[in-house]
């Protein structure tokens, strides 16, 4: 079958359309034969080399999510889910192919009326986005900053805040036309990629971490908290937790959030909710592009050229 991998680590060049193997379920997996593929931030982190301490190597095939037909069933998995459409997280690659492998347990069937591409631009992203705010424990009537508000999974955290019941939700994002489309999700303040001039705010979920982080420590009311869901921009200074120090009176947090650390069954939940509210017009699916997967280069010159809002989905050919 036809893959995507990570042949050379840097620029997006550096990924190439390979010939592997087909894939073989072991005991409680499943073969998804792919017909839509989430192209996340996490992927561009692996391809520039930035998680090589997680032990990625060249060859590696990206992608951490799928959506398509269960066409092979491994030992023990139920024969109903065969012929099935589902969505379903591979973990932390393999989803930049024709078939991809996934976890019988983590299965989500695509309710009627919602197409795979919409599947990979909401569920993985909205599964972060939801565990991110209840890691932070926002409270209705709280105000929320989303920080790196246009990209897949700030899309998806400013939903859930706006109908969550938040005193406000501030977005960062790089220009005016981008904040238009935030305030049409329900983002009530707009600011620039700094957040300068803001205060005030209970809860920051950031997407971005990077150099600039601890600036929105001074942002925060007393007892707030800042959770880090993505780390787009890099790791943050050392100086974190000086920055913190600074503010010892406020009791502030920091926090960093994994859904890796949320058990399975809990993510398929939420995702299954995602999904259903996707189709009842409930949730937005902000679709970037739909490229080919032979273009997932182009699709990671867009992300690193920070031109998403949204999520971008691969398809194959």
């Amino acid at each position: 079958m036809k893959a995507v991998a990570v042949q050379t680590f840097g620029e997006p060049g550096g990924l190439a359309v390979v010939d592997v193997p087909d894939p073989r379920p072991a005991a409680g997996e499943v073969v998804i034969t792919t017909e839509a593929i989430g192209v996340g931030g996490v992927d561009a982190l692996i391809r520039r080399g930035a998680l090589a301490a997680y032990g990625f190597e060249a060859g590696h095939v990206p992608g951490s999510e799928v959506a398509g037909v269960v066409t092979a069933l491994g030992a023990g998995v139920d024969e109903s889910w065969a012929g099935s459409r589902v969505w379903a997280p591979t973990g932390v690659g393999g989803g930049y192919a024709e078939q991809a492998l996934a976890p019988a347990t983590a299965l989500v069937p695509l309710p009627a009326g919602v197409s795979p591409v919409d599947a990979v631009t909401v569920a993985g992203s909205g599964v972060v986005a939801h565990f991110g705010l209840r890691h932070a424990r926002f409270a209705p009537g709280e105000s929320v900053l989303v920080r790196g508000a246009a990209g897949g999974i700030g899309v998806l955290a400013v939903q859930p805040a706006a109908r969550g019941g938040a005193g406000t939700v501030a977005v960062t994002t790089s220009s005016a036309e981008r904040g238009a489309r935030l305030r049409a999700l329900g983002a009530t303040r707009v600011l620039d990629r700094t957040g300068e001039g803001s205060t005030g705010h209970d809860v920051v979920i950031d997407i971005v971490a990077g150099e600039e982080l601890p600036s929105f420590f001074a942002k925060l009311n007393p007892d707030g908290r800042v959770v880090a869901v993505g780390a787009v921009g890099g790791p943050p200074p050392a100086g974190l937790a000086a920055a913190m120090f600074a503010a010892f009176r406020k009791s502030l947090s920091f926090a960093t959030f994994s859904a890796d650390t949320v058990p399975t069954e809990d993510r398929r939940t939420v995702a299954a909710g995602l999904l259903a509210a996707v189709g009842r017009g409930e949730v937005d699916a902000v679709v970037h592009d739909v490229l080919p997967l032979g273009r997932a280069v182009d699709a990671h010159r867009q992300l690193d050229a920070g031109a998403v809002f949204g999520r971008i989905a691969l398809v194959p050919a």
